[in-house]
C-alpha cells in the first residue's frame, strides 16, 4: 500500500470512490496555537489524522492532539521529538506583518524565522523520514494588488513588494530546492486574506469600528476583493497534505465569491447587528489622507482589489470550499456580537 493510500482527502471520499482508511496518516501541524493552527488541528482530527501541535511557547491540552514545544523558530530550531513518526508536515509558523515595526533591517528578522527556520525544518523532516511538507504561503507572493478586470494566478510571475512577501517567496523557493535534492514531497498554497471567528488584525479592528455605528466614508470605494475563510483553508490544507495530485504544486486559494470593501462592512455590521451609515467619499481624497496620517497600506487594502484566481485547486484536487463566503462572514460576525458586544 502506498503512503497515498493510507488516508484519502475529503474530496474523494465523499464520492464513495474508495476507502483504505487502514492505517492513520501522522500529522505535524507548526503554528498549531494560531488562528489557522488551531483550525487545522481540529479539521485533521475530524478527518482521521493522528496530529500532533508543534507550539513556540505553551501548548494547548486535548485529549486528541499531541502537543510538543520546539520553542522559537529559525535555523537552530530542534525538531527531534517533533518529527519522530510523522508523515507529513502542515508548516504555519512564521514571522507575519508587525504593525510597528522596531526592527532596523526587517527583511534580515523575515528571513531569519519564514526562510531559515524553513529550511531548517525541511531538512530535519527529511532525515526523519517525513513523506511530504505543506507550505502555507501567502498571495503577497504574487504582489499587492489587481486590477478590476484580472486575477492573479499560479502562473504569473512572482512580485511581492514588502519583506514578509519576499520571504515568503524566497522559502518557496529552498523548499523546492529541498524536494528536488531530496525527494521530499512539497505543496504551497497562498492564501489571500484569512477571516473567521478569533481573527485578529486589521479584519478584528474592522469589526471594532462597525461595531460602534459611526459614519465611515466608504460608500464610494468599487473594488473587488478575494477572502478565505479560515475553515475553507483548514480543509483545503489537509487535501494537500495526502492527494496525490498536489505533489509539486503551488496553489492559490479563495473562497469563490469576491467581495467590495462597502459590501464586506454591510455583510459584517448586519451579522452583528449593527447599522452601518456608509457615506460617500473619492477614493483619492481616502487614499492620500491615508498617505498623510502613515496608513498608506492599510488605505491601499480598503480601497485596491486583490483578485484570485483559486481553479487549480479545485480541478487538480477537486477541491470545493465547504462553506460560502456569506457563511464566513455570518459566523465571524456572530463571533465578535457574542464576544465583545
Amino acid at each position: 500500500m502506498t503512503f497515498h493510500q493510507y488516508h484519502l482527502p475529503r474530496s474523494i471520499r465523499s464520492q464513495g470512490i474508495i476507502s483504505l482508511n487502514t492505517t492513520k496518516l501522522r500529522l505535524l501541524v507548526s503554528g498549531a496555537n494560531g488562528f489557522v493552527g488551531k483550525a487545522v488541528c481540529n479539521q485533521a482530527v475530524r478527518e482521521g489524522f493522528v496530529v500532533r501541535a508543534a507550539y513556540r511557547k505553551c501548548a494547548d491540552q486535548s485529549g486528541e492532539i499531541e502537543s510538543v514545544i520546539v520553542g522559537d523558530i529559525d535555523d537552530v530550531t530542534n525538531w527531534d521529538i517533533a518529527l519522530n513518526q510523522v508523515d507529513v508536515v502542515i508548516h504555519l509558523a512564521a514571522r507575519v506583518h508587525v504593525m510597528h515595526e522596531a526592527s532596523l533591517d526587517p527583511l534580515a528578522e523575515f528571513r531569519k524565522v519564514n526562510v531559515q527556520g524553513t529550511h531548517n525544518l525541511a531538512m530535519q523532516a527529511v532525515r526523519a523520514g517525513v513523506k511530504r511538507l505543506v507550505f502555507v504561503s501567502s498571495i503577497k507572493v504574487n504582489g499587492e494588488e489587481t486590477d478590476i478586470y484580472s486575477r492573479y494566478s499560479e502562473h504569473d510571475t512572482p512580485r511581492p513588494l514588502d519583506p514578509y512577501g519576499v520571504s515568503k517567496l524566497e522559502a518557496e523557493q529552498v523548499l523546492h530546492q529541498v524536494s528536488k535534492e531530496t525527494g521530499l514531497e512539497v505543496v504551497i498554497v497562498r492564501p489571500p486574506l484569512i477571516y473567521g471567528p478569533s481573527v485578529k488584525g486589521n479584519f478584528l479592528q474592522m469589526l471594532r469600528v462597525l461595531s460602534k455605528g459611526v459614519p465611515l466614508p466608504f460608500s464610494s470605494i468599487d473594488n473587488q476583493r478575494s477572502l478565505v475563510y479560515v475553515e475553507n483553508l483548514a480543509d483545503a490544507l489537509i487535501v494537500c497534505a495526502d492527494h496525490p495530485a498536489a505533489v509539486g504544486q503551488t496553489y492559490l486559494i479563495s473562497d469563490g465569491g469576491d467581495i467590495s470593501t462597502p459590501d464586506l462592512m454591510r455583510n459584517l455590521a448586519l451579522g452583528m447587528g449593527c447599522h452601518a451609515p456608509l457615506i460617500p467619499c473619492h477614493p483619492k481624497i481616502l487614499y492620500w489622507a491615508g498617505r498623510f496620517v502613515g496608513k498608506s497600506e492599510q488605505a491601499q487594502r480598503l480601497l485596491g482589489s486583490l483578485q484570485v484566481d483559486s481553479g487549480k485547486i479545485r480541478r487538480e484536487l477537486n477541491w470545493t470550499p465547504p462553506y460560502s463566503l456569506q457563511h464566513g462572514l455570518q459566523a465571524t460576525a456572530e463571533w465578535y456580537r457574542n464576544t465583545h458586544l
